[in-house]
């Protein structure tokens, strides 16, 4: 075998070694936003938003979810971290340093006004968050 052949054979392995280690998991499972259970986005699609009111209460959590056009279902809690990102200045500040799988929406609500967002940020690419924003009405 010649050099290009070598490189060639080189180049496939690489790219089938890291596709194995890297890229099997990415973005594999749905998850989604839930508040007291139920899920805070009104349909699971690529324009559906999440927004909250300024008096929310109960406990936010991210879960993976089992989507049927009756009934989205949380299946298993996920860790994630929450920040706020201020309407006025775009400015995101993070509110929980520790990875979490549950907290008091109104610890959150708290440190935000109305036009400003919640966060959630996954820890684990695996994990598929398209609606990652929630708007504080």
């Amino acid at each position: 075998m010649n050099k290009s052949t070598h490189a060639l054979f080189f180049f496939i392995a690489c790219y089938l070694l890291s596709n194995l280690c890297l890229g099997q998991a990415t973005f594999s499972n749905c998850s989604a936003i839930f508040l007291n259970n139920k899920m805070l986005v009104s349909e699971y699609s690529a324009t559906a938003k999440c927004s909250i009111t300024a008096n929310a209460k109960g406990q936010l959590t991210v879960s993976t979810v089992n989507l049927s056009p009756n009934k989205n279902i949380a299946v298993k809690p996920i860790d994630f971290q929450v920040a706020t990102k201020d309407k006025n200045t775009g400015t995101v500040v993070l509110v929980s340093k520790e990875k979490i799988q549950r907290i008091d929406i109104e610890s959150i609500l708290k440190k935000c006004k109305k036009g400003d967002s919640i966060l959630i940020l996954t820890l684990d690419s695996q994990y598929a968050l398209p609606h990652n924003e929630v708007l504080v009405k």
